[in-house]
């Protein structure tokens, strides 16, 4: 069973999916969420497979092959039509992923400070299993949780840093957490460096100017690669937008969706400029 937020509205612009990052929930959406369907967009947040709220009693395999699988028979299954995919973070890749494999269902793409130059779980696919569910442990403890809230936002006070904690890791309390992800691990995870070049989808990325997790360079980076691609900004702004900062990344996002024009606006000379006619 998937677990998601369905929209209230339906309205005639595309569906908007919204993604979370690395082992993380559609909880991340819970500020940005409101203001997209105040806006009338029509909009669902979905956990990916393995991570979130989703009932794993007999768990699957949870490698990129099976979330990749699992949204799209979801998309099959409940939307049925081209959507704007939102991916933050490690969602980028996800994003990307989904769109090259399946680019019927996707009409453009916004990325939040993507995390999608990684080369995958690196050495931890190599870890022993009694390695990397010691890892994974770990990776839920309250101490590991603060401190990437310490490094994910821009200053945020303590009262407000352990709310955010709670909420982040409260899927991590599912029995099948630990299994599906050391899975996810073990199977190598996103590499989808090969893949951006072959993302020809109308593409927003946002990023935070003072992220601290995922540098600043590769945003740039990104927008180079991209062919059709535009890039914002937000000012004083850490690792999650959409958590620290709902009001911009939604205007960000309505605007975008709300674009009347793909093509960059070009210099049409005036007629007394004319020569030769």
């Amino acid at each position: 069973m998937s677990s998601c937020v369905k929209p209230l509205v339906q309205s005639k612009t595309s569906p908007m999916v919204l993604l979370h990052g690395f082992d993380s929930s559609c909880l991340e959406w819970r500020y940005t969420f409101p203001l997209l369907e105040e806006a009338g967009m029509e909009t669902w947040a979905v956990d990916i497979l393995g991570w979130g709220f989703s009932d794993l009693e007999r768990l699957p395999s949870c490698d990129v092959a099976s979330k990749r699988n699992h949204l799209y028979q979801f998309w099959r299954s409940h939307i049925r039509r081209p959507i704007i995919l939102v991916g933050p973070s490690l969602g980028a890749a996800v994003a990307i992923d989904f769109a090259v494999n399946h680019p019927e269902a996707v009409e453009k793409l916004v990325f939040i400070d993507a995390s999608v130059y990684a080369e995958g779980t690196g050495d931890l696919a190599k870890l022993p299993r009694a390695l990397a569910y010691a890892g994974v442990y770990l990776l839920k403890s309250v101490p590991l949780r603060l401190y990437v809230n310490f490094l994910a936002f821009n200053g945020i006070s303590l009262s407000t840093s352990i709310d955010w904690m709670n909420v982040g890791r409260l899927h991590c309390l599912y029995p099948w957490w630990e299994d599906a992800t050391v899975n996810f691990m073990i199977s190598g995870g996103y590499n989808v460096n090969a893949q951006i070049e072959k993302v020809k989808k109308r593409t927003l990325i946002i990023w935070g100017e003072d992220d601290q997790i995922i540098s600043n360079k590769l945003a740039v980076r990104l927008h180079s690669e991209l062919p059709n691609a535009i890039i914002r900004q937000i000012p004083e702004c850490g690792h999650i937008p959409h958590v620290e900062k709902p009001d911009s990344v939604a205007k960000l996002i309505i605007e975008f969706v709300r674009e009347a024009c793909y093509e960059d606006v070009q210099t049409i000379p005036r007629l007394d400029d004319m020569v030769g006619i």
